[in-house]
């Protein structure tokens, strides 16, 4: 069968005994997202980056409902979504209902994984893929978002391989990660306070009118200075999308503009990249700003600006005052002023957070590091930790502090993992800073205020790879502290919580642009160099194009966070090369033991995930396995002379979580592991591939 290329994610299944290697009867691979297809699949099947599921009897199993987690208390606000998390209150997927299997017991205390298999009209005779991970239902606090802090999906996506038993630090950044602010209600306040800033210095008060629209703005867009566009693009810089205002251009447009439909991103002084998410109200104002120019009678619009009698403006000048604006709007502390007068309004609280940090520092030790001052810290901390309004703690309420080995204020990153600032302590009474420079040892519950990241490894008397390191600003906390200082890290992707929502609900357009790629690549199969046919393809082109403008418009007027179609943003390359683990919330290490092994898939070449390997008979996959299957066993089968066992024991034996939480059997071993790879005593490879 010919093979085109496929979205990432989307697993390309092939029957037969190909691949990497051959399963035992009874395993398939079956993908995580529900939408791959569900159909029934022989007992050896492909599916490049999914964990191995038990392959069910061809009757469906039922089971009730196993009792629920706790549910936390409302955490979000009028613009949290009302939606009820997949699967939840409708019990459906594709027309067919859900019905939660939990014949196992569940492998962490205080959390139940249940698996999901079709039971309704239609279905198979086997488990579909299991449900996305679902959090206790309730408004979330981002667009979009189901449940949660997590927005509903608890699971954490693994890139690079993690013993969490290693870690022997947990450090925290505070805005946007502990401290999670309500969406569109804390972006609104920003846009509108930036808008203020910028009639005072002179802009049209017409400005004024503009509001913020949460369907416009993703993170990863870069703002072109010298055209005043707004681009989406891939990691190498070709154009994925190309906004000028609101208006987005095609074709000759872009071409005017871009001849090779590329940017050269190391050219810092045009090309700026807007990666945060405090980022989002800057690029909704860019596209403000260039669509009132461009409609308004009183300028005359020119390629690189706008003129008005003998004056003239340029985006690069515009892109000034917008970076001042958001520098004076932050550092004067006008919107930590109106977010500290209506905390209700703006921040998530969720009782689950002492809970959490509790649990971590009975483990190792946590420490926080923010950019904040000490009084906004202290007022938005005290905000988290304080239960005494009516908001059930799942622990006793004690002095925020206390939570934590090592608070460090005022850190200024990303300078704070290179060469850093002076440290001094600060007194948490008045909130000012003490004179000189602080060398003493660690204080319990003291705040130190600048410092670097080797000032807090020294503190805490930990190295690089103990911390596993957690934030939301890939450059600021994720980049700098992988490449400078070898920490593990754990990007919060608030975002990820709309993704996977479309990602199900809207799975027949991924599935039908795989199907398309498939189809292309056909077309093309029994041609060669001395072929004259030329096959058209225009039609099928047209249509990739509107299934993958019409997949971009489920997430939003800029599409995808992390894809355009099948073609993968900045972003996501950079989430994917940075970051060891990510997740829509940091809570979701609720529902993992601290003895959790993180494994990542296998990440394959494109000539390792088309060409097959040798194809191995019957016989050969039964001696390559036997040993295997001696030692660890499998439900319904007899290796070596051993009887059949319960299910019930087999299952509860050798059923494990993979990296989402999914129960799933221990994995049969992988090629390293028949070729003798050298692992140390976590089963981790001695070398994760990190440099």
């Amino acid at each position: 069968m010919g093979m085109g290329t496929s979205p990432v994610g989307m697993g390309m299944c092939q029957s037969g005994p190909v691949g990497m290697r051959t399963f035992p009867p009874g395993l398939v691979y079956v993908p995580r997202d529900v939408g791959a297809p569900s159909c029934p699949r022989p007992s050896s099947v492909r599916c490049w980056g999914w964990p191995l599921v038990p392959d069910p009897p061809h009757q469906c199993r039922t089971a009730p409902p196993p009792p629920p987690l706790p549910a936390p208390a409302p955490l979000g606000g009028s613009g949290g979504g009302a939606r009820a998390p997949i699967g939840a209150a409708s019990g459906r997927w594709r027309g067919r209902a859900l019905t939660p299997v939990n014949d196992s017991p569940p492998v962490a205390p205080r959390c139940q994984r249940p698996r999901w298999a079709n039971t309704g009209p239609g279905a198979p005779g086997r488990a579909g893929c299991p449900r996305p991970l679902l959090a206790p239902s309730g408004p979330g606090p981002w667009e979009g978002a189901s449940s949660g802090a997590g927005g509903g999906f608890w699971g954490i996506f693994v890139n690079r391989s993690l013993a969490l038993e290693k870690i022997k630090c947990f450090g925290f950044d505070m805005d946007y990660t502990l401290a999670m602010y309500k969406s569109p209600d804390y972006e609104e306040l920003a846009f509108a306070l930036l808008l203020e800033h910028l009639v005072s210095i002179g802009y049209p008060h017409e400005i004024l009118a503009y509001k913020y629209d949460p369907t416009f703005p993703t993170r990863g867009l870069v703002f072109d200075a010298l055209y005043g566009n707004l681009l989406k693009v891939d990691s190498h810089g070709n154009l994925l999308v190309c906004a000028h205002g609101f208006r987005f251009l095609k074709g000759a447009e872009i071409l005017h503009y871009y001849p090779n439909k590329f940017i050269q991103r190391d050219d810092m002084k045009r090309f700026h990249i807007l990666n945060t998410l405090f980022n989002l109200t800057e690029a909704h104002l860019y596209a403000c700003l260039v669509d009132f120019f461009t409609n308004c009678s009183r300028y005359v619009n020119c390629d690189t600006g706008y003129k008005h009698g003998n004056l003239f403006m340029s985006f690069r000048s515009m892109f000034q005052d917008v970076r001042e604006a958001m520098d004076s709007v932050h550092l004067s502390g006008c919107l930590k002023e109106k977010t500290l007068e209506n905390l209700e309004k703006y921040v998530v609280k969720d009782p689950r957070v002492p809970l959490l940090l509790s649990r971590m520092k009975e483990v190792g030790k946590v420490f926080l590091a923010t950019n904040s001052d000490y009084n906004y810290t202290d007022a938005i901390m005290s905000y988290l930790f304080d239960f005494s309004d009516g908001h059930k703690a799942e622990t006793p309420q004690r002095p925020w502090r206390s939570y934590f080995d090592l608070i460090v204020v005022d850190t200024r990153k990303p300078l704070f993992f290179a060469e850093g600032t002076v440290l001094r302590q600060v007194n948490t009474d008045t909130g000012k800073l003490r004179i000189g420079t602080y060398t003493g040892p660690l204080q319990h519950c003291a705040v130190y205020s600048g410092g670097s990241s080797d000032v807090v490894c020294d503190l805490l008397g930990v190295k690089g790879k103990d911390i596993l390191y957690m934030g939301d600003h890939i450059f600021g906390d994720i980049l700098k502290s992988k490449k400078r200082q070898g920490w593990r890290t754990f990007l919060v992707v608030p975002e990820l919580a709309r993704e996977l929502q479309v990602w199900t609900e809207k799975s027949e357009l991924f599935e039908e642009l795989r199907s398309l790629d498939l189809f292309l690549a056909e077309l093309y199969q029994h041609l060669d160099s001395g072929s004259s046919e030329r096959p058209d393809i225009s039609s099928i082109k047209r249509r990739i194009q509107k299934v993958t403008h019409e997949m971009d418009m489920c997430y939003g007027k800029m599409g995808s966070l992390f894809r355009c179609g099948s073609r993968q943003t900045l972003f996501a390359n950079q989430l994917m090369r940075y970051a060891d683990l990510y997740a829509a919330s940091f809570i979701n290490f609720l529902y993992y033991p601290f003895s959790y092994l993180f494994r990542a898939p296998p990440v394959l070449m494109a000539h390792e995930s088309t060409v097959e390997h040798g194809r191995l008979d019957a016989g050969e996959a039964g001696t390559t396995l036997a040993p295997w299957l001696a030692q660890h066993g499998h439900p319904g089968q007899q290796v070596g002379g051993r009887g059949p066992r319960s299910r019930r024991a087999e299952e509860s034996q050798h059923q494990q979580p993979d990296a989402s939480g999914v129960l799933c059997p221990l994995s049969p071993p992988t090629p390293s592991q028949v070729a003798g790879v050298c692992r140390d005593s976590s089963g981790e490879e001695e070398d994760d591939g990190e440099a």
